[in-house]
């Protein structure tokens, strides 16, 4: 079955005998995304999010209920072996997942299994060998471009050459781990030298991150008519940024100490099967761009390639916090402004022989919209902290302070489909040290 084919797990007249499912604003039956969790007392196993549950697919494997080829992955303290299966292995556990949650014969010796989220712990998924970060998002690189080059906002190689630099893995963490206001070099423009300290413009990034499930060997390219194949899931990710490390530090080699020292994912893995009603054409570029070279250019992703995504960020200060009051919406736009699609990155990054893993992460880059209302960072909301935004408590942000909690959250929406969420990827500043 082609990757962006639906089938019966995605039908929306099927329902849930797991009560808090039905409407479940990220968590319906149609969605089935697996994670890592820690019931109270108990050691990580995976298990699959259920509206406000989540199934323990680790006890599950060891009844005569899951059978297939699959079982033998989810045994395991991570999802990298769940990641690697083949296509149909982890098509044919969705498919034998949804049965059980949906077939009120199976409830007796499931609902034993069943955990309440608010009493579990959530990991990081995946042991993450390896993470690139990458710049797809278009109106973000002219936003931030015409900060520094007002007159030619890109740079020439940016639409025929995916962008990407390495990340630290060793730093990402789940939703909920407090981020530290990291120290690191600044100089201002009318300084004669840097100082060493905390950083005083930390900023957000939103971004979509793409698990890697199959891996190709080193020295073997991964066409873009199979770069779906080696695409496991999706997740949220904030890679937070040191603005003012940045500016000072990313020539010659680009950026170190102002991205290395935490990106934040949310801990679910939307799987690419749950994605399947939610592929979309990409847009077509603007008159006069550059078609993709041969090796990014492929008909069935210029047709599907897309995700029907809303992405939004939001803001809970400290005061806010202190107060009652609910977070506050900086920004919501579509991920169909990448100007990569996910399966031309993963393309280009193994292009030239580079071999991925399971569990490998990669960032698409701060994804904005073409308006303000829409963009995904700071630095672009505020135009580099001149234009600081005003919060309905009267409270100013040019960058993040201290106590300040970002949320970012993703809904994929398809007429004639549940919609689907990717949950929280959340993180609180804490004070540097």
């Amino acid at each position: 079955m082609p990757w962006w084919e639906t089938n019966e797990t995605h039908d929306p007249s099927l329902t849930c005998w797991v009560a808090s499912a039905q409407g479940h604003r990220d968590f319906p039956i149609q969605n089935l995304p697996y994670g890592l969790f820690s019931p109270v007392g108990h050691e990580p196993r995976i298990g699959v999010a259920i509206g406000d549950e989540i199934l323990d697919l680790s006890a599950l494997s060891q009844s005569r209920l899951l059978y297939g080829s699959y079982a033998a992955a989810l045994g395991t303290d991570t999802v990298n072996q769940l990641l690697a299966l083949p296509r149909e292995d982890q098509a044919a556990l969705r498919r034998r997942t949804s049965a059980l949650l949906s077939d009120p014969a199976h409830r007796a010796a499931v609902e034993p299994l069943l955990h309440r989220a608010d009493a579990c712990t959530l990991h990081l998924p995946a042991r993450i060998g390896d993470y690139t970060d990458f710049y797809v998002g278009i109106h973000h690189a002219q936003n931030v471009g015409r900060q520094f080059r007002p007159d030619n906002p890109l740079l020439p190689n940016y639409k025929y050459v995916p962008i990407g630099y390495h990340g630290r893995a060793s730093s990402i963490r789940e939703s909920g781990v407090p981020v530290r206001r990291p120290n690191g070099q600044r100089k201002a423009t009318d300084a004669d030298a840097p100082v060493f300290g905390p950083t005083q413009r930390l900023d957000y990034e939103l971004e979509l991150g793409v698990w890697i499930g199959q891996g190709n060997a080193l020295g073997s390219p991964i066409p873009i008519a199979r770069a779906a194949d080696h695409i496991a899931g999706f997740c949220l990710l904030n890679d937070w940024s040191a603005r003012d490390f940045q500016a000072w530090e990313y020539q010659p080699l680009g950026p170190f100490l102002a991205k290395n020292f935490q990106s934040t994912i949310s801990p679910w893995v939307v799987t690419a099967e749950a994605m399947a009603p939610f592929r979309i054409a990409q847009p077509p570029r603007p008159e006069g761009d550059p078609h993709p070279l041969p090796y990014l250019s492929d008909a069935s992703d210029e047709r599907h390639g897309a995700l029907a995504l809303t992405l939004e960020v939001q803001i809970l200060t400290a005061r806010m916090q202190e107060d009652g009051a609910v977070p506050f919406r900086l920004s919501q736009g579509p991920a169909t402004n990448m100007y990569w699609t996910v399966n031309q990155i993963v393309t280009h990054h193994a292009s030239n022989g580079c071999n991925l893993n399971p569990g490998d992460l990669l960032g698409t880059g701060t994804i904005s919209a073409p308006s303000r209302d829409g963009f995904g960072s700071l630095l672009e909301l505020t135009t580099g902290g001149q234009d600081p935004i005003i919060l309905p408590n009267g409270e100013r942000r040019a960058f993040i302070e201290d106590g300040d909690e970002v949320i970012l959250r993703a809904t994929a929406n398809a007429q004639g489909f549940v919609s689907i969420g990717f949950g929280e990827c959340r993180a609180r500043v804490l004070p540097g040290s």
